[in-house]
């Protein structure tokens, strides 16, 4: 079945208008009333978020306590004004808005603190991190690498040059220049890609940076510049560039009045009048501060506001975007995942979905043990992905949480798919009670045999071909009884018409289940339950 709800290519994101309710007046349509739960559940997800940068947020809250990371892509390319293909508008987006207001303010600041520096003999000067700083990485980070690092492909992109400036950051730093400040560039690119990057600063409209002030990190631990002290064989980014920093002020002699990254690990460990944080919730370096040194105003925002639909990227600030690697990092505590591959015995979502299943287990063994004594047809309706089979092992260390429907039809025609924990207790349990166990999926009718098998393989027993309803893929097998408002049905026209569909045969649905709130909406059942997942996002 075609679907108007699409895996955006580049940024994995979503796009897709969400149908909030459906009541089915068409021609054909059932004649059911479209019932919806009476009070527990809102079928929407939250927009508001607490979030520790480091990741460790995923061991506190639960799966709807963490922002999506589809809506997370969506939110940032609204602020990149990207508009599918995984590039950044070069002209006009919230981001060079803000950069432009931030530059602005950073102008006057300029202007009093060179006439000061003047005044007091001293030697003013400016340093600069490279990407996002002074050359823009988005393209790279998106388009060619879906947010997932490769960093085999950044050399391919330092070496040809490819990266364009940081929306107006030439101006920025040439009229500081011009006024009469040093300028330095410090980065955390290798010394192999200096002279790459000095090309490509020099192809956009740099002026200032050249092989005498610009560092970049050494390749051999036999080359570390004196200058620079580590507490171990590995130096950290503060140490790195602190002692960098360090190093221009009291053996060159400069003042560096402004220090400039987008990265607080850029900005931390001191020696500079002032810092300057520009915007970037694409990636996340953090790096542990010098000994002894305490700056709680460089670190990152753990409040978010986000609409699921990306539309808070159109007015929020940069900083106040969830991080995309801090939202990733607190998606792997909370499934305690190692190297993309989540804990199958402990973890934070184990416990949420394993309390959730002992919830409602007793309580549809009642109902549908219940309604069957009374000589009606309970069920339940059961969406497949993340609700009856759990896909996140495909999903990070497959596809690095970048949807690939290939890769995808793989795993399903494997039957790689471990059970959702708790799940196939209560399925058995609601079967054996009297309920039939009817099965919803967004899967296609090409993938049908294999879900079945997978789901037998796991252990449940009450799914079968009768009962199992998947997407047509040819629009002239389009049920009858599914009439959609385009040639394009949304998740919820197809799957809500399906559950009037079923009860159309004489069942009453006692409870929908689903991972997503589109698996929910559009009524037809007593009862729906939301099972946690923050792993993607199908509206």
């Amino acid at each position: 079945m075609k679907l108007s709800t699409l895996r955006n290519p580049f940024t994995g994101a979503l796009t897709a208008t969400l149908t909030v309710a459906l009541v089915l007046t068409t021609p054909g349509a059932s004649s059911a009333t479209p019932r919806h739960d009476p009070g527990h559940q809102r079928l929407e997800p939250r927009t508001h978020f607490v979030m520790a940068p480091d990741g460790s947020s995923g061991a506190r809250v639960g799966g709807e306590g963490i922002p999506d990371v589809d809506s997370v892509k969506s939110t940032i390319a609204s602020y990149y004004g990207d508009t599918g293909d995984g590039t950044a508008n070069r002209t006009s987006s919230p981001y060079i808005s803000e950069l432009h207001r931030i530059q602005r303010d950073q102008q006057r600041y300029l202007h009093r603190a060179y006439e000061r520096a003047v005044r007091r003999g001293e030697k003013p000067a400016l340093v600069f991190d490279a990407d996002d700083t002074t050359l823009m990485t988005y393209d790279m980070e998106v388009a060619a690498m879906h947010f997932n690092f490769d960093p085999d492909l950044q050399d391919v992109w330092v070496q040809d040059e490819r990266f364009p400036a940081t929306p107006g950051m030439v101006d920025f730093v040439n009229d500081a220049k011009d006024m009469g400040y040093a300028v330095f560039g410090l980065t955390g690119r290798n010394a192999d890609q200096e002279e790459a990057t000095l090309g490509n600063l020099d192809k956009v409209g740099y002026t200032p940076f050249d092989a005498d002030n610009f560092f970049t990190e050494w390749v051999d631990p036999g080359d570390q510049p004196d200058y620079i002290d580590c507490a171990s064989d590995d130096c950290t980014t503060v140490e790195y560039k602190a002692g960098t920093r360090r190093h221009i002020e009291k053996d060159l002699g400069y003042d560096i009045v402004l220090n400039v990254g987008d990265q607080w690990s850029d900005l931390q460990g001191g020696h500079a009048d002032r810092t300057l944080k520009l915007p970037n919730p694409t990636y996340y370096l953090p790096s542990p501060n010098l000994p002894g040194k305490h700056e709680p105003w460089l670190a990152p925002h753990r409040r978010f506001t986000m609409k699921p639909d990306g539309s808070s990227g159109l007015s929020a600030s940069g900083e106040a975007i969830p991080n995309i690697d801090s939202v990733k990092s607190t998606i792997r505590t909370y499934y305690n995942a190692t190297d993309g591959i989540a804990d199958k015995d402990a973890s934070s979502y184990i416990s949420e979905t394993e309390r959730l299943a002992d919830r409602w287990t007793p309580r549809l063994e009642r109902t549908c043990g219940r309604l069957d004594r009374h000589g009606e047809q309970p069920a339940i309706v059961l969406d497949a992905d993340d609700t009856t089979l759990w896909t996140y092992d495909m999903e990070d260390a497959a596809m690095g949480f970048h949807f690939d429907p290939d890769l995808q039809d793989v795993w399903v025609q494997d039957e790689r798919f471990p059970a959702t924990p708790g799940m196939v207790e209560l399925v058995n349990s609601a079967a054996d009670a009297g309920c039939t166990i009817v099965g919803l999926t967004g899967r296609n009718a090409d993938q049908e045999d294999a879900t079945i098998g997978n789901l037998e393989k796991v252990g449940y027993t009450g799914f079968s071909a009768d009962n199992y309803y998947t997407k047509w893929v040819d629009e002239a097998d389009r049920p009858d009884y599914i009439t959609c408002a385009t040639e394009d049905c949304t998740r919820v026209e197809y799957k809500a018409q399906t559950r009037a569909h079923v009860e159309d045969q004489g069942y009453r649905i006692v409870a929908n289940f689903g991972d997503q709130f589109s698996d929910l909406l559009g009524g037809y059942a007593d009862h729906t339950v939301k099972l946690p997942n923050p792993t993607y996002y199908l509206p």
